[in-house]
């Protein structure tokens, strides 16, 4: 190679590890994301570093855990003081652009709250940080009300180059809204929900969208990351281009073909609520909700669906994967046809997990489980031989300094996680230990206060403590690896209980701020 390499990272949202082809799905369809693994590394054990999408994609951008970035559940920006990878990148020559669901700012109308707790602030005064002036509305919803394109200031925490989309399903704003309104003047009625097609579905939040496959979000984003990677076809300088899919997050709308490509039939409840052998609080709390036929008011919140309508969602959701698949197909193409593909390391990833049948749940909340926090990971690199499976532990918060050091790159001070580049190239995992933040902004059924939880994951158990709770969780993953069976108060497990608390005592001193580097004062 005659320069640093391309930077191609595929990014798809609320994804369970185990929804591809090459991770042993047997019925979702992914062949450009299996040809992906099949000449990179596909990680089997690739964590998240909070099982959120605001707080999980702040970890991969800084390399820092979301309790020292600032960004500690939904609802928070980024602070614009924050360093990320991309201003690395940029500050070495990279072109940098963003296609798709950034999320590092709120994208709502309406305001973060946190339920529970009374604000009491000196209005003077009002945060122990002092205010720092900068516009932390740009993904608001407001910015793309009016008709052209919104101008998006930049660099925006690195990215040169925006394609704003907010939001998920047909529901998206921002650029690709602005984008929507000037392809048809239906567009509105196309997304109207009173205007969905017929469908027999009974699943919550299935939606049949009138809206056609070509203007769909997914589309609009494959269309825009063409056109960004023809732009750089004769650009002296590499780039970094991170292409973000809103899908396959809630709500389940497909459009076209992708609806009924599988059927609810092909799917299995296989592990039931009735599997967990001693739910904790919230999964009660859900199993009371369903009984008794409620829903939740908040659509974000997870929930306890029927059998039919939980199989009804994994067909839906498979019809999502695979019209991603289709889209990364075609950009992979592109690249391939401006002469780059043997230059460029691609990566797919996830935001987060989704329980997609879980103990009978749909959605994520405050209710750890690998099917939210176990995420696909893959690293296809032109300049190293494909490892198929690599088994170690990993977590999203190791991407950033792993990026640097595979460009020969120096990181900045504080960055918290570990490269895995050695493992990338054969040798052993980085970590024995994957440390997970979890805080939410609202209270959960089952919980009298709003959850603010931390998970220790190692090669052999998983650990969750909750603040201000007098329960916690402790799974043997060797033994019961769909934790099934909670040995918080088993007396047999009082030995490994004590040793995991010391570890999770260790990792919690380990994930303090480090940042600033001490000065001599004149």
């Amino acid at each position: 190679m005659t320069r640093r390499p391309n930077i191609l990272y595929l990014m798809t949202d609320q994804h369970r590890a185990d929804w591809l082809g090459c991770t042993g799905h047997p019925v979702v369809k992914t062949p450009n994301i299996d040809g992906l693994a099949a000449r990179g590394t596909r990680f089997s054990r690739f964590h998240v570093t909070s099982p959120v999408c605001m707080p999980n994609r702040g970890a991969i951008f800084t390399g820092r855990y979301p309790s020292v970035n600032g960004l500690r559940h939904n609802g928070l920006p980024l602070p614009a003081n924050a360093a990320t990878f991309v201003d690395v990148l940029r500050d070495a020559g990279y072109g940098t652009a963003t296609i798709g669901k950034s999320h590092l700012q709120p994208f709502g109308k309406a305001p973060a709250v946190r339920a529970g707790e009374p604000h009491i602030a000196n209005p003077a005064i009002p945060e122990a940080i002092k205010p720092d002036g900068h516009n932390y509305d740009l993904e608001h919803p407001d910015n793309y009300d009016a008709g052209g394109q919104f101008d998006f200031p930049t660099p925006y925490y690195g990215f040169d180059h925006v394609r704003m989309v907010t939001s998920h399903s047909d529901e998206c704003g921002g650029h690709y809204l602005q984008w929507l309104r000037g392809q048809t003047n239906d567009w509105a009625a196309l997304r109207d929900r009173k205007n969905q097609l017929p469908h027999d579905y009974v699943c919550p939040q299935a939606y049949r969208t009138a809206l056609p496959e070509e203007l769909y979000p997914t589309f609009y984003i494959r269309d825009e990351a063409n056109a960004y990677l023809r732009s750089q076809q004769d650009e002296e300088a590499p780039f970094f281009a991170f292409v973000s899919f809103p899908d396959p997050h809630h709500p389940f709308t497909p459009p076209g073909r992708y609806w009924d490509m599988y059927s609810p039939e092909q799917f299995s409840v296989d592990l039931p609520f009735e599997a967990h052998r001693n739910p904790p609080p919230q999964l009660l709390a859900w199993r009371d909700m369903l009984e008794n036929g409620v829903q939740p008011e908040n659509q974000q919140q997870p929930f306890m669906a029927s059998e039919q309508a939980l199989k009804e969602a994994m067909a839906l959701t498979a019809g999502m994967t695979t019209m991603i698949d289709d889209a990364i197909g075609d950009i992979l193409k592109t690249l391939d046809e401006i002469g780059q593909a043997e230059n460029t390391v691609v990566i797919m990833n996830a935001d987060h997990g989704d329980y997609m049948g879980a103990f009978s749940l749909l959605l994520k909340g405050p209710f750890a489980h690998m099917s939210v926090n176990r995420v696909p990971f893959i690293w296809a690199d032109p300049t190293l031989a494909g490892r198929g499976a690599a088994d170690g532990l990993a977590a999203s918060l190791d991407i950033a300094p792993t990026l640097i050091e595979r460009l020969g790159l120096t990181p900045y001070y504080g960055m918290q996680g570990r490269s895995f580049l050695n493992q990338l190239e054969g040798g052993e995992p980085a970590r024995d230990f994957v440390l997970i933040e979890h805080e939410e902004n609202k209270v959960y059924p089952g919980l009298k206060e709003r959850p603010n939880m931390r998970h220790l994951i190692t090669d052999s158990h998983r650990m969750t403590v909750y603040k201000n709770l007098d329960f916690g969780e402790l799974y043997d993953l060797k033994n019961d690896p769909d934790e099934t069976h909670n040995l918080w108060n088993n007396p047999a497990a009082a030995t490994v209980k004590s040793d995991m608390m010391f570890r999770l005592s260790q990792a919690m001193l380990d994930a303090i701020e480090r940042s600033p580097w001490p000065k001599r004062f004149a």
